[in-house]
């Protein structure tokens, strides 16, 4: 699909999207990142309505890998792979989601009373580069799938009942 085609689609001129998103790549990336951070949004329910630590992590990484953009983005950061010049946009939507998860996660911690067994920070972080590194090598076609990946236990939130 060519810029024209996508600027008619929207009901834009050509110059207004290469303007705002700089390319059709550029574009992709953004497209592609705003449906994860959607779908993010739409997992946090899932998050909230967990009894207790164990049900959060393992419902968690069962919705995530689910997630209908995750293709989109496995795509949009092979593209940025190639694209130098896409790294900043990446690099902002990626600070985004982390930052998004890590509030969420805060939130949730402090309501329930729950813990992490490392900063918060590094918990969103880990868990969001687990998922997509998970995405890029069944994209990639290694061989597995997605549910191959215990993404459950690249979280390390528990409660006062867990061992460890």
């Amino acid at each position: 699909m060519s810029v024209a085609e996508i600027a008619n689609a929207a009901g834009a001129f050509p110059n207004q999207v290469t303007y705002y998103f700089g390319s059709k790549d550029s574009l992709l990336v953004h497209a592609a990142f705003l449906g994860l951070l959607h779908d993010a949004r739409r997992i946090e329910r899932i998050g909230r309505q967990a009894p207790d630590a164990a049900t959060f992590r393992r419902n968690i990484a069962r919705a995530v890998l689910a997630m209908p953009s995750l293709p989109s983005v496995a795509r949009a950061l092979a593209a940025a792979i190639s694209k130098p010049e896409l790294a900043p946009v990446v690099d902002r939507h990626l600070q985004l989601l982390f930052r998004q998860s890590e509030r969420f996660v805060s939130r949730l911690i402090d309501t329930r009373g729950w813990k992490a067994r490392r900063p918060l920070d590094v918990e969103a972080r880990t868990f969001w580069s687990t998922a997509l590194g998970a995405v890029l090598l069944v994209r990639a076609g290694a061989h597995g799938t997605v549910a191959d990946l215990d993404l459950a236990g690249a979280l390390t939130i528990h409660d006062e009942l867990e061992p460890g």
